[in-house]
This record gives structure tokens, C-alpha cells and sequence, in this order.
């Protein structure tokens, strides 16, 4: 049996999928729908069972038996918009911590979700390590603390343990994030309602629109993530990006292209995120690449060509 902890979410939700596309069906979801839709990522996929995830961590030696192949931790609150400290390290950090003694344990390979938030602005780069670490943040900060944990716990661990950094992702099954949506979501339905694409204006140094992310698409990031489970690769922690950015304008006129419709406004920087937003990301993807990576990633006009089409015959939802 596989564990996906958030497997009704976005990424968790796409693991699932091609897990089902290996002919996987004896996967465990753990989650909280909650009153959310995200209870709809999970129509299209095929699994054994669904257990709430207070429950699951709650007990986890009876869910966790000696037929558990491996877990991937996709589970955490994402909104960097959560200014509740408590609340992210006890559902973030703690939660993460209870995991990995587990794992290591019983012996199971665990592959969890970092975040590239970890660096914060960026300004000493983006390569594993402490010297470029930062949070601008509670997220990022419960998700900087849980893998400075692991590098501490990585010196006596008994079983594969490995990190991925992920960075800007977009792809189907994200409705439910609601405003934390990948960028490439929002401009969809902005041009669908308004006939514009609406991106910040000039800040930090970058003209109109021209603010830079490493957008890598979730079936990139699925494509990792089995990876480093099919593999046999150092425990660590990675970062999960295609190592190129690409301009919000740049975005934008992908899904333009891809809609074959629409035009770009600026609006102005919102105050709220005035010293807390990443105006540049890249990952530097040389420890990914000497681990044995080589899968590649998806040309990016492709996939936002690929996803934007998912939103227009289904909704960006999976469908058997």
C-alpha cells in the first residue's frame, strides 16, 4: 500500500492519478475536505480508502502496517496569506515531525513537500543549504524549520528520507486553493470573465509584469516525485523547479496563445505584500541533476497550452 497524505489536493491529487496510471489502486488518502470542493480531485481517481487526518496521525499504527510501501507527505496548510504561527507549525511542522519518526521506525521511505518559499526573496539564490535560506512568512517558516529538522534527523535515519523544494506549480486540479492558485488559474478565468489578463505593475527593481518565477508543471513535479520513490538516491532535500524562470508577462501570453483571445492590464502592488512577495525565483537544479534526474521538464507554452485545455473540456479536473 502507498500513503498520500493530502491526497485530495492539488499535487497530492496528481500523484494519486499516476499512481493510477502505473495500475496503483492501493493507495490511502488522507485528508481534510472539509467544506471545501477539493473532495472533487478525487471523483476521477481510483483507492482503497479515505481517513481524515486527525484521525490517521491520531492512530498512525493502524494505518500503518508493514505493507506500506512508502508514504508521500503532500499534507500542510499552503495559504502564505496565514499569519497564524501556532497553527502553522502545530499542522505544518508537528505533524511533519510525528511523520518522519514514524517512517524511520517502521522503515518506510518518505518523500515530503518542501517549498521554495524557503528562500525567502531570493537575494542569496536558490541552491539547497543554509546560506540561502530564509521566510517571509509563517509558511514558509514552518516549512524552513521541518527541513532543517530533517537535516538533523538525516545523520542516524534508517530508511529513505527525501525533501523536494517545490517551486512556482500550475496544472489540474487546483480550484480548491481559491486565491493561492497558480497564476496561470487566476489569469484563465480573468480573461474567460473579463476579456484581460491583470498582473502587477513594476516593483523591486522589475518593470510591468515582468517579475520572474520558476513555474514547473504539476506533472513535472509528479514525474519527481516518483522518481525519488522508484530510485535508489541519497536521502536529502531537493529542489523540485525546471531551473529557468519565465516573466508573468511571459505567462500570460501563454494562456493568451493558448485561449487564442485576450489582453494583458497592470494594476498596482497591493501593500499587503509589499516585503513578502518573491519578485524572482529559480531553482538551481544541479543536485537534482547529479542525483540522476533526466526525465526533462514539459515545454512551457506545451503545458499551459495542455492545461488551459483541460479548463475548457473539463473544468481542469481528471475523468476516467
Amino acid at each position: 500500500m502507498i500513503i498520500v497524505t493530502g491526497g485530495a489536493g492539488f499535487i497530492g491529487s496528481n500523484i494519486v492519478k499516476e499512481l493510477n496510471n502505473r495500475g496503483r489502486t492501493d493507495i490511502l488518502i488522507v485528508d481534510n475536505l472539509g467544506s471545501s470542493e477539493k473532495y472533487k480531485n478525487l471523483i476521477g481517481l481510483h483507492f482503497v480508502d479515505y481517513i481524515h487526518k486527525e484521525k490517521f496521525f491520531k492512530d498512525l499504527e493502524s494505518y500503518c502496517g508493514g505493507d506500506v510501501e512508502a508514504i508521500f507527505h503532500e499534507g500542510a496548510c499552503s495559504d502564505t496569506m496565514e499569519y497564524d504561527v501556532n497553527y502553522m507549525m502545530n499542522n505544518n511542522y508537528e505533524t511533519s515531525k510525528a511523520l518522519l519518526k514514524f517512517c524511520d521506525f517502521r522503515a518506510i521511505p518518505l518523500i515530503y513537500a518542501s517549498s521554495a518559499s524557503t528562500y525567502g526573496g531570493g537575494k542569496s539564490g536558490f541552491t539547497e543549504g543554509d546560506k540561502c535560506e530564509d521566510a517571509l512568512n509563517p509558511y514558509a517558516f514552518s516549512k524552513l524549520a521541518f527541513d532543517r529538522y530533517v537535516r538533523q534527523f538525516l545523520t542516524n535515519a534508517q530508511t529513505k528520507i527525501i525533501g523536494l523544494r517545490y517551486f512556482n506549480v500550475y496544472g489540474p486540479q487546483e480550484h480548491h486553493k481559491g486565491k493561492m492558485a497558480s497564476i496561470f488559474y487566476q489569469l484563465y478565468n480573468q480573461i474567460k470573465q473579463t476579456g484581460s489578463a491583470k498582473l502587477f505593475k513594476g516593483t523591486g527593481g522589475y518593470s510591468d509584469g515582468e517579475q520572474r518565477r520558476d513555474f514547473i508543471y504539476v506533472k513535472d513535479v509528479v514525474k519527481v516525485n516518483l522518481w525519488a520513490f522508484d530510485s535508489d538516491i541519497p536521502s536529502g532535500i531537493y529542489n523540485c523547479g525546471t531551473g529557468q524562470a519565465h516573466t508573468y508577462n511571459e505567462a500570460a501570453q501563454a494562456v493568451i496563445n493558448a485561449l487564442g483571445t485576450g489582453k494583458i492590464e497592470y494594476r498596482d502592488f497591493p501593500e499587503t505584500l509589499k516585503g513578502k512577495y518573491q519578485n524572482y525565483t529559480e531553482a538551481d537544479t544541479t543536485q537534482l541533476l547529479n542525483a540522476g534526474y533526466n526525465a526533462g521538464f514539459t515545454d512551457f507554452n506545451q503545458a499551459v497550452k495542455e492545461y488551459c485545455t483541460l479548463l475548457e473540456q473539463n473544468g481542469g479536473y481528471y475523468t476516467y
